[in-house]
């Protein structure tokens, strides 16, 4: 493979996948929307090297990724801050990285938040299915989990240009998760007395957490103002669904289509949402009403 564009995964790390924005609009056929859980981080890292905001990039999972590239390739790591070297040498994160061929790209352990991204000019170049690269990791959808050996291929770069220092500043992940929930469509299943408790009271995110939900532990538990169960509905991405145990859990980019548990109330694609993709379990949650501090 000598001269080819691509890069060849040396350590995979504990979850690392191919990401883009997903596949939505095929929850008719039973199909997740899936994609980068930090969709703001994703961009970034496209922008940086040049690429449209739907190139795929790599998702890793707090313990980063080695990479080497078999020819000249510009990267950056965006996400959750970690070291990045090339070559056993330190280089910048939240910037383009140009890689000679043969060089070693180590993306290291997060230092705060749990998710980084790693776009290259050109983007990764894995077969699309329902027009998207991501990993779903639901229906199996899309490329594999990464292993170690696993060979990507680089697509040709688009005319935009490399870009500089746009990711200076970029947000960590916080002490405390605050998630605006809007409420409905189910929140007349849950007793008034709960739902002003869920807004005095902190929850912690589980270790049981997944790309499929976050899961909540430590709070109250939400209690239900009826009997009885719901037939299946649609799920939406930053859906708040409360199982048997009371516990908020808030859907995130592989969440199934349907549920049949209530839904008490939604959380607004943006920010929020890419801030869930960050935090790691034991954060603090808080929910407070959308559109309010």
């Amino acid at each position: 493979m000598s001269g080819a564009r691509g890069l060849l995964v040396l350590r995979a790390g504990a979850l690392t996948t191919v990401q883009d924005r997903g596949r939505p609009g095929y929850a008719h056929l039973g199909v997740p929307r899936s994609g980068a859980l930090d969709a703001g981080a994703h961009a970034l890292a496209n922008r940086l090297v040049g690429n449209p905001v739907d190139a795929a990039t790599l998702e890793t999972t707090l313990d980063g990724v080695a990479l080497r590239a078999l020819a000249p390739v510009t990267v950056a790591v965006t996400g959750a801050p970690c070291p990045v070297r090339a070559s056993g040498r330190a280089v910048a994160w939240g910037e383009p990285v140009w890689l000679p061929g043969g060089a070693e790209l180590e993306v290291g352990r997060a230092v705060s938040g749990l998710r980084s991204y790693v776009a290259v000019r050109g983007g990764f170049g894995v077969p699309a299915v329902l027009g998207s690269r991501a990993t779903d990791l639901l229906s199996g959808l899309g490329p594999p989990v990464l292993a170690a050996g696993t060979l990507l291929p680089v697509g040709p770069p688009g005319p935009d240009p490399v870009r500089g220092a746009d990711g200076a500043g970029a947000a960590g992940a916080g002490a405390e998760l605050v998630l605006p929930l809007r409420l409905g469509p189910r929140a007349d299943w849950f007793t008034a007395e709960s739902i002003a408790g869920l807004w005095r009271s902190g929850y912690r995110v589980s270790a049981l957490s997944n790309r499929i939900g976050l899961r909540t532990e430590a709070g109250p538990p939400l209690r239900r103002a009826r009997g009885g169960e719901l037939p299946s509905e649609g799920m939406v991405l930053g859906a708040v669904q409360v199982p048997p145990d009371g516990l908020p859990v808030v859907f995130l980019a592989d969440h199934p289509v349907t549920g049949g548990y209530p839904v008490i109330g939604v959380i607004p694609e943006g920010p929020p949402l890419d801030a869930a993709a960050q935090a790691r379990p034991g954060t603090g949650v808080r929910f407070v009403r959308a559109g309010r501090n």
